[in-house]
């Protein structure tokens, strides 16, 4: 176009730069692969490898062998039949799984101090394991590793329990099951005992009480009849009575043989002087009987009248305290009876063995296990540490 200068010179351009790039320029960069590589390695070798290697000289050349001993049992109760007839027949009873409070109590007393206590007690537990503990240390470190060498399995739908015991040689190991199991037998026999003392108790109590009451009922008896000499007031009248009655019918012949000879003979015959003799001895007997008894004599009955008193009294009280020894001896045999069919036995399934081969510790496993976690580890770690390269 006309008029306009015409500029012959080319524009100077200025490049732009990308957006981002200063920024970009400014860091550090990426991780490069060889040094990744090589931390990755350097990482298997710490995390992986050398413990692997310390592990496996511990278990192979330092750790000593082990033997296990596995025992097992359950809590039974015997439950006998309360049918008399079939108590009859000798007590027929018949085993059943006992409660799964008894069982759990068994699972927790194995566990327990007292049962440690009372193994090193009976066969010098300190002793068996010196090899790997301290026989100075305290109960309690001896029942941390009572823990660690004596692992109890408790299923509680079926009330198994099994133990299985490790030891250095395998006599120790079975000899710690026999004192479990012993141990526990003592155990369910006191916790029998418990339940049968607190079944009986009561009903113990109160036979105590009629046995007492019925002694002293048979004592006052003993005294009525030491002072008076009379076994029987009622039997002693009785008899008495009845002797007077017979009296009475001979003097009533006599006399009436008296009047017939009267009649019949004369006033001498000496039969006549014989039967007066005879009525008079016959009166003079029932006039000592009748005082003996108190008939006829009002002071003499009022007396007899309170011996009879006296002794139907006291032969109430015997009636009585009798009557409660029977109705607290049968409550006594019926809880009895009802506390034995409770009572609790530890039935033995699986006798302690005695190994022959050392299984334990399962070195292989445990460094295959050792391994696979390690390994898990360190990949974890890898990934972690790529990830965080990666955002640099």
């Amino acid at each position: 176009m006309q008029g306009l200068p015409v500029i012959d010179q080319p524009a100077l351009l200025t490049p732009v730069r990308p957006l981002g790039g200063a920024q970009r320029d400014a860091g550090p960069g990426p991780v490069p692969a060889k040094r990744r590589h090589r931390a990755a390695l350097a990482g298997f070798v710490l995390i992986v490898l050398l413990p692997l290697v310390l592990a496996a000289a511990y278990l192979l050349a330092i750790a000593a062998d082990q033997y296990a001993s596995t025992t097992g049992f359950v809590v039974r109760k015997a439950d006998k039949a309360s049918s008399p007839a079939f108590e009859f027949l000798g007590g027929i009873s018949s085993l059943t799984s006992a409660s799964s409070t008894d069982a759990t109590i068994l699972y927790e007393f194995i566990q327990s101090q007292r049962m440690v206590e009372l193994v090193d007690d009976a066969i010098g537990l300190r002793a068996i394991y010196a090899f790997a503990f301290d026989p100075e240390d305290s109960i309690e470190d001896l029942t941390r590793h009572w823990g660690r060498m004596v692992k109890v399995h408790f299923d509680n739908s079926s009330g198994l329990i099994e133990v299985r015991v490790l030891a250095f040689a395998p006599d120790e190991a079975r000899r710690i099951g026999d004192e479990i199991v012993r141990q526990s037998t003592i155990k369910i026999n006191e916790l029998s005992a418990i339940a049968r003392n607190d079944a009986t108790r009561y009903a113990r109590e109160d036979l105590e009480a009629a046995v007492a009451f019925l002694k002293t009922a048979r004592q006052q008896m003993g005294t009525f009849r030491n002072r008076t000499q009379i076994i029987d007031p009622k039997a002693d009248i009785q008899v008495q009575m009845g002797l007077i009655g017979t009296l009475q019918a001979q003097l009533a012949e006599a006399m009436i043989e008296l009047d017939l000879m009267r009649t019949s003979t004369r006033n001498d015959d000496p039969r006549i002087r014989q039967t007066e003799q005879r009525i008079a001895i016959i009166q003079e007997r029932i006039r000592i009987e009748r005082g003996m008894s108190g008939v006829g004599d009002p002071a003499g009955q009022a007396a007899f009248s309170d011996l009879v008193g006296q002794y139907e009294s006291l032969a109430v009280d015997q009636q009585f305290a009798e009557q409660a020894y029977v109705a607290a001896l049968a409550t006594f045999n019926e809880a009895q009876a009802e506390a034995n069919r409770q009572t609790l036995y530890l039935a033995t399934y699986i006798e302690p063995t005695t190994a022959e081969d050392s299984d334990y510790p399962r070195r292989f496993t445990l460094l295959g296990l050792a391994a696979l976690f390690l390994f898990l580890i360190w990949s974890i770690g890898t990934l972690v540490a790529y990830s965080a390269w990666d955002r640099r």
